[in-house]
Parts: structure tokens; sequence; C-alpha cells
């Protein structure tokens, strides 16, 4: 069932599958950002013994913002999802985050520990902890000024350049000449369009976030970091291990990559059996 909320500068859409059956397990909600709901169906699909509750991350698929602001920020985004887990029940929720999503999810707990029971943070970007530090926080902020300077697709490309890297990110990755935007099926000319939810709400905000370990060590919520067996090496592979070792624990391997979840959504394939299942194993592990 589809519900809507209000949230200051936002009208917020969420949905909940209520499970196959009654159920005393504790309530799933999966969330990405800037992915929306419409990314998790498979993997809620493997979830039909509890409720699942998505959401679509605000100015994203179809929830609207009226924030004037260029940007939101990951603590934005995690007063949304506690907003929906309270309209959804009040929690607490286990909460599987993925990428942008596990940033908000970790600035979520930081703030609101009681509402979520397990947290599985995979890969969240966070470039900061990254060694190279500063020269993944200036190809971060190179890429937003690029977007700002050519638009969607010249940016877009230096983006997905960035985020299948293996290895340190290199001193001036964003002022080296990108490929042509059109072999990627983007536009290579500026539409003069500035909205992008990635490039311009979302980006700069959610890479640059720096956890709050003090909040998080404090917190009653168990939180797994999760990455990805094929990502190895990658920038938010990497940033889910930065942020384990400031945790103080190792992270979790999980099957396939950055999209493992994925059994076609955007026309992506993960390994969404096995990935399931790992979670499943992760989720359970709590109850020991």
């Amino acid at each position: 069932m589809t519900h809507t909320l209000k949230a200051p500068g936002a009208l917020i859409t969420y949905d909940i599958r209520e499970p196959s059956a009654p159920s005393t397990e504790t309530p799933l909600m999966l969330i990405g950002s800037p992915m929306d709901a419409s990314g998790f169906a498979t993997l809620a699909g493997h979830f039909t013994d509890r409720q699942v509750i998505t959401y679509d991350p605000r100015g994203t698929g179809r929830s609207t913002r009226t924030d004037p602001a260029p940007e939101s920020t990951p603590e934005q985004h995690a007063d949304d999802v506690r907003r929906v887990i309270e309209a959804s029940g009040g929690g607490p929720v286990d909460l599987f985050a993925s990428s942008g999503g596990a940033v908000n999810a970790l600035a979520l707990v930081a703030a609101h520990p009681g509402l979520v029971r397990t947290l599985v943070a995979h890969e969240p970007p966070t470039v900061r902890l990254l060694p190279e530090g500063a020269d993944a926080v200036a190809a971060v902020q190179g890429i937003r000024a690029l977007y700002e300077r050519s638009g969607l697709g010249p940016a877009m490309v230096k983006f997905i350049q960035i985020v299948s890297m293996k290895g340190p990110v290199p001193p001036g990755f964003a002022d080296e000449p990108g490929p042509d935007p059109a072999g990627f099926g983007l536009p290579a000319e500026d539409d003069g369009a500035r909205d992008d939810v990635l490039l311009g709400q979302n980006l700069v905000t959610c890479c640059l976030y720096e956890p709050d370990v003090a909040a998080l060590s404090a917190a009653s919520t168990r939180i797994v970091l999760a990455v990805g067996a094929e990502s190895t090496d990658e920038v938010a592979h990497r940033g889910g291990r930065a942020v384990a070792a400031l945790l103080g624990r190792e992270p979790v391997v999980f099957p396939s990559n950055h999209s493992g979840f994925l059994g076609g959504e955007y026309g992506q394939h993960g390994d969404p059996v096995p990935f399931a299942a790992e979670l499943r194993r992760v989720l359970a592990d709590a109850r020991e």
C-alpha cells in the first residue's frame, strides 16, 4: 500500500508491503539515495515473511521537493526516513541501506538509534575517509563544478568513471578530460537544466558526509557495514571498509557488487538470490 507524508520542504511517498502470513519478524526497511523504491522490487520479493517498507527520497520518484535549497543533506534525508518509520508503526525496524542511502542511514542511527534494531550499511561512498581523502573530495567537488559549467553528460561520465575506478582517486581527476558522453548514451549538448537529483541535489553532501563516530559507537543499534565481493578497491567499497574501521569492526562481504541486489531494475543485474540470503543471515544473527 502506498502512502504520503509531509516533511519540511518535501512530500514523501512510501510503500508498505505486508507479509504473506501473520509474522513476528521485525519490519525491514530498504533505502537508497538517489535510488527510489522501484530499485528494491526484487530484494523486497525475497522477504515476504515480514513487513517491508520502501520510500522515494525527497526529489526522486514520487516524492517532491518544495525546499528551494539547491542541495539536500544526509540529515534531511535521515529525518524523512525517521518520519516514514514512525508513520509505519513506530519501529524499531531492520534497515538495509545502500550507497547514498547508507550514508543517510548512518545519520539516522546517530540521531535516532532507538528506531533501528539492525542497520546493514552497504557501501557508503564516504570519500573523506579514504586514504587519499583530499584528492577524492576535490574530485567530487570538481564533478559538481563540471555539472554547473557543462551540464549532465560531461559530469555524469566523470561520475561513472570515479565510481567504477579501482584504487585511489588520483590528484586532478576532475580536471582530466572525460570520455564522450554519447558513448554512454548521454547527451553531449548542455540543455541548461541543473536539477539532476544525483549531480545537483545529493552528490557533494552525500559523498563528503563524515559519520558521527561517537554517536554511532554509543548507539543501541547493531551496525553492520557491508561491501561487495566484486567491487573491491572501488570508492564505495573502500568507503564501507573505512567506516567499519572507524567503528572497530570488520565489514561483511556480500555477493556481487555495488548493485548486487538488483534483479533487472534499471537494466542492471546483480546476484539478488545469494545477496538476499546473506542479508537474511545477517539480520538473523541479531537475534542470537
